[in-house]
């Protein structure tokens, strides 16, 4: 039953990843206000009556991007915000009261899961991805694991921020707020 579960969760992820053709729009993700762009994110950013401006960028490898008239922007680390707020102050150089917005279209973050699961390791996810979702990705939980001490590892600048999860209650569709979207290099621990 599990195993079935597993299959069908690593489908749903694969189906999600999948980009939109030129006749769809693009998809938008639902990103927290506080997500920090990283190397291999795409954005789209768009100014108001400036159909030549708008565009879909990636976040290179050294976390700059290039958007015209503004140049090479350093967006690794910001948020979408400050994001926004730099390609608005630059643009004021040309255009009056640029009204600009920038959006995540995907991301491109490494997630870790160690323990006692089937495939531990690293896993760079095209989007953004849950606690179960991860544990599907490394094979599931070994018959070992115990599955009601799982810990997420959440790196804050020197701060490292324990989040406990309980694979059952999840499982049976309970206490679901535990079932988290992970951060670009959270670490699951499955004990």
């Amino acid at each position: 039953m599990y195993r079935q579960l597993f299959t069908l969760i690593v489908l749903f992820i694969a189906a999600g990843s999948v980009s939109a053709d030129a006749a769809n729009p693009t998809p938008l993700l639902q990103m927290p206000q506080d997500y920090r762009i990283v190397p291999g994110d795409v954005l789209e950013i768009s100014v108001w009556r400036e159909e030549g401006l708008t565009k879909q960028v990636l976040v290179r490898a050294d976390g700059g991007l290039s958007f015209p008239l503004v140049g090479d922007l350093a967006a690794g680390g910001l948020t979408v915000e400050d994001v926004r707020a730099t390609v608005t102050e630059r643009l004021s150089e040309y255009l009056a009261d640029p009204v600009v917005s920038v959006s995540v279209i995907t991301t491109s973050q490494k997630i870790y899961v160690v323990g006692k699961v089937n495939k531990p390791g690293e896993f760079v996810t095209p989007g953004r991805v849950t606690v179960m979702h991860a544990l599907a990705l490394a094979g599931g939980l070994t018959p070992f694991a115990d599955r009601d001490d799982i810990t997420i590892l959440r790196q804050r600048g020197d701060q490292t921020t324990p989040l406990p999860f309980d694979y059952d209650a999840v499982a049976a569709g309970e206490d679901l707020e535990q079932n988290i979207l992970l951060m670009n290099g959270d670490v699951v621990v499955v004990r």
